[in-house]
């Protein structure tokens, strides 16, 4: 989705692009994803900032390009004890509270806003400006509007070996040149990139997710536990110290990272997710007691049983170790720029990173 996005930012200007992807479609984390723009849990700053960019972006995008699946559905992290409604009652306390979109909900708001969560809870945190999209459509759809304006070619299943310059060769032995190159790597850190730039500040991180069979009912919101309180930076502060303190995860939530978020699909289906595991090397099977406790979760936040597990995926991302850094972007002898490690903000912030490289590049 970084590529695809910085060749939109170059169309739009005016340029002619030539894409070239590795696999013949995408099949990394860009598809591998829930497909959410998440603006609520981002940490001050750069970052926060970015997203908010980044969610103008899409719904423009959504608006030209309806098969993305733009949808401005908001989420509710759900709170089901008194330690998670602290935290949610800070980040709602917050100066910039309206900006993120925070309200503060209890249970009969909470399920107004979305009457598919039938299980025990507090209330919710609910962030306005949280959106959705269709993360396995998006990318040829994407391709297809850039394809109309005559200004677009998509080579797919083209690995680059060389940078000279602004100018990229091919494993098929043919050399692209162009007035700038941008090479937007996802979590391939090997190789060419070792070459060009051996010391970057970016790690990787493995998780897992899977797909059920279609709902039955509409899931008008994106849903997250309060776990996810735990591994986004807006929430930290005493009340999110105290929660850690007195109530740690179970042992398996513990072990692999998780957060539930939960997003339900344009055909009904649900994508539950997530784990991360940090240390390489990185197992090449999935872990089946951590989608147990995920699905375990999902079915208490719903109060039902949950639909049958269809897919099961782990997935692999770039993250800039970085803390100030919402990307890795460096400018390489000779001209080209990489761009890597956003992280688990690709999805959301895509469109305003490759805006600012557009920006800074001056196309």
């Amino acid at each position: 989705m970084l590529g695809t996005m910085h060749a939109w930012q170059a169309v739009e200007r005016g340029h002619r692009v030539v894409h070239l992807e590795r696999e013949e479609q995408a099949r990394g984390a860009s598809v591998r994803n829930f497909g959410l723009v998440w603006v609520g849990g981002r940490a001050d700053g750069p970052e926060l900032e970015t997203a908010l960019r980044a969610r103008e972006l899409w719904e423009q995008i959504g608006a030209r390009v309806p098969e993305v699946g733009w949808r401005p559905a908001g989420s509710l992290t759900v709170l089901r004890t008194e330690a998670e409604h602290a935290v949610a009652r800070a980040a709602a306390a917050r100066p910039d509270a309206a900006r993120r979109g925070y309200a503060l909900l209890d249970a009969a708001a909470t399920r107004s806003r979305n009457p598919a969560l039938r299980g025990d809870l507090l209330g919710a945190l609910h962030c306005e400006r949280d959106a959705v999209l269709e993360p396995r459509p998006a990318q040829r759809a994407l391709q297809d509007a850039l394809r109309a304006s005559g200004r677009y070619t998509f080579l797919g299943g083209r690995e680059a070996r060389e940078v000279h310059g602004t100018a990229v060769r091919d494993d098929h032995g043919e050399t692209h040149r162009g007035d700038a190159a941008v090479l937007c790597t996802g979590a391939w850190l090997g190789g060419l990139v070792r070459e060009l730039a051996p010391e970057l500040p970016v790690r990787r991180v493995r998780l897992q997710m899977m797909q059920t069979a279609p709902l039955g009912e509409r899931l008008p919101t994106a849903v997250a536990d309060a776990d996810s309180f735990r591994y986004y930076p807006a929430y930290r502060g005493p009340a999110l110290d105290a929660l850690r303190a007195g109530q740690p995860q179970p042992p398996v939530a513990a072990r692999h990272r998780t957060q539930l978020l939960m997003v339900q699909r344009a055909d009904g289906s649900l994508t539950i997710g997530d784990t991360h595991e940090y240390d390489t090397p990185f197992g090449f099977d999935v872990t089946e007691d951590a989608y147990a406790h995920l699905a375990a979760t999902a079915a208490d936040l719903l109060g039902r049983p949950l639909p049958g597990v269809r897919r099961r995926w782990a997935g692999v991302y770039a993250q800039c170790t970085e803390p100030d850094r919402v990307v890795e972007r460096r400018r390489l002898d000779g001209g080209a720029v990489l761009v890597t490690g956003p992280g688990g903000r690709g999805m959301t912030c895509a469109p305003a990173i490759a805006e600012a490289t557009a920006d800074e590049m001056d196309w």
